[in-house]
């Protein structure tokens, strides 16, 4: 085989690789931006937590308009996850944050120090792992993954210390999914809670409870 048909065979894989990850993006996008659960509808009050909604929103990535306060605060793209738990501290305990935008993956600052203050959320950041343990109320970050690059958010809405188990209400984990699950909780080398997604979280401090 000459040269230049070797570059012409290896061109035409490249580009066939190319297309072949264009087109599973493009399909991922599609497939969740739309409600595959025709059992429920968009908008739908699926839960609650301390009086405080949580609405279906099918498709991960599908987004409504913007919902915003009374006052103008901005809580986020309705239904997404950030929405919920914006929504839940600004309803439940009157708090505003700083920055209003950013994906879930952003609640997170890595440049913060355990058990310090997150200034564009003001909340205080614990890592997973820490001398901390979660408590009812925190927010729970985790990490983007492959199928998921904004990552997710969600509340701790029980903790059992005699199970070691701990209970979160999230709002869009997908069609199909509940908006409760319950993880197990280990103290061993420091506060852990057993899921590889989860960096920490963030608790507004005891004093503006």
């Amino acid at each position: 085989m000459s040269p230049c048909i070797e570059v012409v065979r290896i061109k035409k894989y490249i580009l066939a690789c190319i297309l072949s990850i264009s087109l599973v993006v493009v399909g991922y996008k599609l497939i969740t931006s739309v409600n595959l659960n025709r059992d429920q509808e968009i908008g739908e009050i699926v839960d609650s937590l301390d009086g405080v909604t949580v609405h279906f929103n099918g498709g991960v990535n599908h987004v409504l308009e913007r919902n915003l306060a009374s006052d103008g605060y901005n809580l986020g793209l309705k239904y997404q996850c950030v929405e919920f738990v914006k929504r839940f501290y600004y309803e439940h305990f009157g708090h505003r944050m700083p920055d209003t935008y950013g994906h879930a993956r952003d609640f997170f600052d890595p440049t913060v120090s355990h058990g310090e203050l997150n200034p564009a959320r003001g909340l205080l950041q614990y890592r997973n792992g820490g001398t901390d343990a979660p408590k009812y109320g925190d927010i729970l970050i985790f990490k983007p993954s492959i199928t998921n690059p904004y990552g997710h958010v969600a509340i701790v809405s029980g903790i059992d210390l005699d199970s070691m188990k701990i209970e979160i209400t999230q709002q869009n984990p997908g069609p199909f999914s509940p908006s409760r699950e319950v993880y197990d909780l280990s103290d061993k080398d420091g506060w852990s809670i057993q899921n590889g997604r989860i960096v920490g979280w963030l608790r507004l401090e005891q004093e503006n409870i």
